[in-house]
């Protein structure tokens, strides 16, 4: 039998890695400096790894889809953020309504693109 599972960490690259810094932390993530050239990211227990290390073909094809709890709730608070004055780079998408749930998007200052939805 295999073991329980706890949680799932990705790691994703940065184009400017202090300028993502600043992006994650101004999202709400708590930084767990690992090394100076790669941190750990944790929004209530869920994390990623952030890297110092750009790959444009890798950054560029990278989404990552987190489910919240309340997607018209969580579309309310990045636009609180004014993210897009903050950052050159970042883009939000207005949340979008399918037959399984619905979702917004966040492009971050690299181009990774982020998916924030909930499930029907």
């Amino acid at each position: 039998m295999i073991p329980k599972l706890k949680s799932i960490r990705p790691f994703i690259g940065a184009k400017n890695f202090e300028i993502s810094r600043n992006f994650y932390r101004d999202l709400g993530f708590e930084e767990v400096v690992l090394e100076p050239k790669l941190s750990l990211f944790i929004r209530e227990e869920i994390g990623f790894y952030l890297q110092d290390y750009y790959t444009k073909d890798w950054v560029d094809n990278t989404m990552i889809f987190m489910e919240v709890a309340d997607t018209d709730a969580f579309w309310k608070e990045l636009l609180s953020l004014k993210l897009t004055d903050t950052y050159e780079n970042v883009r939000l998408t207005p949340i979008r309504t399918m037959d399984w749930g619905k979702e917004c998007f966040v492009h971050d200052p690299s181009g990774i693109l982020w998916h924030f939805g909930e499930f029907f």
